[in-house]
């Protein structure tokens, strides 16, 4: 499409959407665990306080140096600002539909929901074990996957020594659920 034809805050509107981002279906809720929220909270509160007014201050410095055009750190300064503020509008809204679900509160269940700390046997191979947990605090690499990943949802509502078949890229894998527990993440 011609620039011409764009509406000059349509830059603002590709800003907002960003790609790394985990998102979330329109009205869909966000369930974070409490560790979860607080580490949402603390960055944003971090972005606000600190980092922004720094970089505020960097990019009043450059601009009072005169020609802003060749200004390596009011171009770049300007360009972290938006990034910053871009960040702390997505927390923003994030936290704002977060429905917060402790794991504590589902004591002995043996039945998998939001929260839960699951080992598994897949095809009788060695155990894994994963914690359900919401979409921004997902972390494959310490076994923490996202409630709407494609393995949570065949685990939710399931119970503890249940097997059941899983469609995965590599073909179907048979799955034993071994232990369930609720506990604490950091």
């Amino acid at each position: 499409m011609n620039k011409a034809f764009v509406r000059e805050d349509a830059e603002d509107d590709e800003e907002d959407a960003v790609p790394d981002e985990p998102r979330l279906s329109s009205g869909g809720k966000n369930y974070m665990t409490p560790a979860g929220y607080a580490r949402l909270l603390a960055e944003q509160d971090a972005l606000i306080r600190e980092e922004r007014p720094k970089v505020v201050e960097v990019v009043a410095w450059a601009a009072s140096n005169g020609d802003r055009s060749e200004n390596g750190d009011y171009i770049y300064g300007k360009r972290r600002l938006r990034e910053i503020d871009r960040r702390i509008r997505f927390l923003g809204k994030r936290l704002e539909i977060a429905q917060v679900v402790d794991p504590l509160l589902q004591g002995d269940n043996d039945q998998i929901f939001f929260g839960a700390t699951v080992t598994l046997s897949f095809d009788g191979e060695p155990e894994q074990t994963f914690s359900i947990v919401g979409i921004d605090e997902a972390d494959a690499s310490r076994g923490r996957i996202s409630w709407v990943s494609p393995l949570a949802r065949a685990l939710l509502k399931t119970r503890e020594g249940d097997a059941f078949s899983f469609k995965t890229p590599a073909g179907m894998r048979e799955i034993e659920i071994l232990k369930v527990c609720y506990q604490p993440l950091n």
